[in-house]
C-alpha cells in the first residue's frame, strides 16, 4: 500500500515541486491550495480554519505533511502585517497542533532569513542564534517556535521538522513566483532606451532550485518514518538546512543570464551601497545555510548547476 502525503501550498513556486517528487517516489499525495486550488488533486483548504484542517487530515490519513503555505515575499510581509502573521505563525501553529495530535510527521518549511546575516557571520549552522532582519524572517521564525515549542512538551516524541531554505527558482507559471525568475523582466526592461535599472550587487544569494527542495524534503520524509513511531525518532534532528553553494548577487545573476540569452547589460546598474536608510525593507548581507545535518544524515545535498539550468 503506497504512502500518504499531504502538501500545504502544493499550488505555489515551491508546493507544486514538492508535490511532484513525492508522486514521482510512489507516494499517494493530496495537495491543498487556496486561490489556485484545483480538486481533486489539489483541494481548497482554508488555513485560518482549524475545522476544515481537521477535517481533510481526517479523511487523506497522511504519514507525513509537507507545510509550503506561506507569505515569503518581505515587501508583501511589511505591507500586510497581520496576514503575514496569521499565516506564517497562527496558521502553522494550529496545523501543528491538529497534525501532531494524530502522530502525523510535519516538515516545516523555513527560511535563511531567520539569521542576520551580517558580514562574516555565515554559514549559519541549524544551532546558530537566530535574529531576523525583517518582519517575514520574524514571522518564520515564529513559525519555527510554534513547532519547535510544541515539540519540546514532548521530547520523547519528534513530531516535526524545520527545513529552512534560501532564495528559490525554478518552474514557475509567473516569474513574479520567484525573485530570481522576475530577473528576466528587469533583464528586459534594461534593453529599453535610456533604461537605468538599479539592481542590487551586495547581498550574497544562493539561488536553489525548487526540484531540488522537492527531492530533499521527500528524501526527509523517508529517513524519519524510517525511523519508527514518534518515539523512535527522538534522537533525530528537528531543525535541518539545505541550500546550494553557487553564490551571486542579484546584479551577477542579471549579468549571467544576459550572457546566456546573449543581450547586453548597459541599461543596468550595479547597486553596492546595501540596505540604505530609505530601503522599504532591510535584508540580510549573507545568509548562507550548512548543510552538515542532512549529510550527517546521509541525505543527497547536491544540487543542478545554476547556469546549466536556464
Amino acid at each position: 500500500m503506497a504512502r500518504r502525503a499531504l502538501v500545504t501550498g502544493a499550488t505555489g513556486l515551491l508546493g507544486r515541486q514538492v508535490l511532484q517528487a513525492f508522486q514521482r517516489g510512489g507516494w499517494d499525495v493530496v495537495g491543498t491550495g487556496f486561490s489556485r486550488a484545483k480538486p481533486p488533486v489539489i483541494r481548497k483548504l482554508d488555513l485560518a480554519d482549524s475545522t476544515a484542517i481537521s477535517a481533510l487530515l481526517d479523511e487523506v490519513k497522511p504519514e507525513v505533511v509537507v507545510h509550503c503555505a506561506a507569505n515569503r515575499f518581505p515587501d508583501k510581509c511589511d505591507a500586510d502585517p497581520e496576514g503575514a502573521r496569521a499565516l506564517n505563525v497562527e496558521a502553522t501553529r494550529v496545523l501543528f497542533q491538529e497534525t501532531s495530535s494524530r502522530n502525523i510527521f510535519l516538515i516545516y518549511i523555513s527560511t535563511d532569513y531567520v539569521f542576520p546575516g551580517k558580514p562574516g557571520e555565515a554559514p549559519y549552522e541549524v544551532d546558530a542564534s537566530t535574529q531576523p532582519p525583517n518582519l517575514y524572517g520574524q514571522t518564520k521564525r515564529d513559525g519555527e517556535k510554534a513547532i519547535l515549542e510544541q515539540d519540546q512538551d514532548n521530547k520523547d516524541k519528534l513530531l516535526g521538522v524545520v527545513l529552512r531554505v534560501p532564495l528559490l527558482y525554478g518552474k514557475a507559471e509567473d516569474p513574479k513566483e520567484s525573485a530570481v525568475n522576475v530577473l528576466l523582466d528587469a533583464l528586459w526592461k534594461a534593453q529599453e532606451k535610456g533604461a537605468q535599472i538599479e539592481m542590487d550587487d551586495w547581498a550574497q544569494r544562493y539561488p536553489t532550485n525548487t526540484e531540488d527542495v522537492g527531492r530533499v524534503c521527500h528524501d526527509i520524509a523517508i529517513k524519519y518514518l524510517e525511523a519508527g513511531d514518534a518515539h523512535g525518532r527522538a534522537h533525530l534532528p528537528k531543525i535541518l538546512q539545505f541550500s546550494s553553494e553557487d553564490r551571486f548577487t542579484k546584479y551577477e545573476i542579471c549579468h549571467l543570464l544576459a550572457e546566456i540569452m546573449g543581450l547586453p547589460l548597459h541599461g543596468m546598474v550595479a547597486n553596492k551601497e546595501g540596505n540604505g536608510p530609505k530601503a522599504s525593507v532591510q535584508r540580510p548581507y549573507d545568509t548562507h545555510l550548512s548543510t552538515k545535518a542532512l549529510r550527517d544524515l546521509g541525505i543527497d545535498i547536491g544540487t543542478q548547476d545554476f547556469q546549466a539550468w536556464w
